[in-house]
C-alpha cells in the first residue's frame, strides 16, 4: 500500500448520510483531516449539523490531539474529495448497481495503492468489485450506527481483493479507534447484521400477529438479554446457562428445544397493516421525543455502557 496505516492523516468519506456522516464525525474526532462528498442537495449543511450534534458525545469520549470540526472540507466533486486521500470510506445507499458504479469511479479517481472501503450493510465485496479496474484494494469496512460511538467494524475482502489490503484496512481501523473483526470468509450480511436481522424478523412477526407490541418487544431486550449482551455475547451467555457443566450441559439440556417452533426466520409480509403498526408503535414509544432527542439519549446511553464496561478510549489501551 502507498501509506502505512500509522501514517494516514487524510481520509475521504464518500456519501454523507447517517452512516457516512457518522464516519466523518468519527475520523474528525480521531484527529484526521477529512474531505467529504455527497451529491444530494443540501448535503453539506446537513453533514455539518450531524457532526455538530455528535461532537458533545465525542468530547465525552475524549478527542484526539488536534481534533477539530474545522478539519472537515466538503467538496463539490468526487474527484476533488479523493485527490489527496490516504484512505477512502464509501457509504452510498445500499443499491448494488450504484455501489458497483461508484466503486469503479472511486478506483479510477483515488491515488494508486490507496485502500477503498465500503460501508455496505450486506453485499459481499465480490459482488461489488466487478467493474473496478483494480479490485485488489477494495474491501468491506462495515460499521454500526452510529459509527462515531459503536466500536465494531467488520472487515472482509472479495474474491479479487488482495490479502494485503484486508490486513492494511484492519490495522488502520484499529489505529482509528475501532474494534475490528477481520472475517476469513464472505457471508452476506456479515456476522452482526445476520444476528440482528434474525431478531428483527421475529419481532416483526410478533407485531404482525398481535403477539406483542413494539414497546413490549423493546422492553424485552433492554430489560432482559440486552443487559447481558452489552458485555458478554450470546454464546458465552448461554454457556453460563449450563451452570458448572458449561456449554456442553447447556446443549445437552436445551438442545431439543432448538426444534421447538419458537422462531420464524422467514420475514413476514410487510403489508400496510404491519407497516402502520410498527410506525405507530415507535411513535407511541417515543412519547413526544424528537429524533434529535432520541439520538442524544441513545448516544449518552452508549457512552454510559462503554464507561461502565471499561471500553472508553481512556480506559483501555489506545492505539493512537
Amino acid at each position: 500500500m502507498a501509506t502505512t496505516p500509522e501514517e494516514v492523516r487524510r481520509v475521504a468519506c464518500i456519501g454523507a448520510g447517517v452512516i457516512g456522516g457518522g464516519w466523518v464525525a468519527h475520523f474528525l474526532a480521531r484527529g484526521y483531516d477529512v474531505t467529504a462528498w455527497d451529491p444530494a442537495p443540501g448535503a453539506e449543511p446537513r453533514l455539518r449539523r450531524l457532526v455538530s450534534a455528535a461532537w458533545p458525545a465525542l468530547t465525552q469520549l475524549g478527542l484526539a490531539e488536534g481534533a477539530s470540526q474545522d478539519r472537515l472540507t466538503v467538496t463539490t466533486t468526487l474527484e476533488e474529495a479523493v485527490a489527496d486521500a490516504q484512505f477512502v470510506q464509501e457509504s452510498a445507499p445500499e443499491k448494488l448497481e450504484l455501489k458497483r458504479d461508484l466503486l469503479a469511479k472511486l478506483d479510477a479517481a483515488v491515488p494508486a495503492r490507496v485502500v477503498i472501503a465500503s460501508s455496505t450493510s450486506g453485499y459481499p465485496m465480490t459482488d461489488m468489485q466487478t467493474e473496478a479496474a483494480d479490485p485488489g484494494r477494495l474491501v468491506v469496512g462495515h460499521p454500526f450506527n452510529p459509527p462515531y460511538l459503536i466500536p465494531l467494524v467488520e472487515v472482509v475482502g472479495g474474491e479479487r481483493t488482495d490479502a494485503e489490503a484486508v490486513t492494511w484496512a484492519s490495522r488502520f481501523y484499529e489505529i482509528a479507534g475501532k474494534s475490528v473483526i477481520t472475517m476469513k470468509n464472505e457471508v452476506p450480511g456479515f456476522i452482526a447484521n445476520r444476528l440482528q436481522e434474525a431478531l428483527w424478523r421475529e419481532a416483526l412477526h410478533m407485531v404482525a400477529s398481535g403477539e406483542a407490541t413494539v414497546q413490549e418487544i423493546d422492553d424485552s431486550i433492554t430489560e432482559g438479554p440486552g443487559l447481558r449482551w452489552a458485555f458478554m455475547g450470546p454464546m458465552l451467555t448461554f454457556a453460563l446457562a449450563g451452570g458448572e457443566g458449561g456449554m456442553a450441559h447447556m446443549l445437552d439440556h436445551f438442545g431439543p428445544s432448538l426444534k421447538s417452533p419458537w422462531t420464524r426466520l422467514e420475514a413476514p409480509e410487510l403489508d400496510k397493516r404491519l407497516y402502520d403498526a410498527v410506525v405507530a408503535g415507535c411513535e407511541e414509544e417515543a412519547a413526544g421525543r424528537s429524533i434529535a432527542d432520541l439520538v442524544a439519549e441513545r448516544d449518552q446511553g452508549i457512552i454510559d455502557v462503554l464507561r461502565a464496561t471499561g471500553r472508553l478510549p481512556g480506559q483501555r489501551k489506545d492505539t493512537k
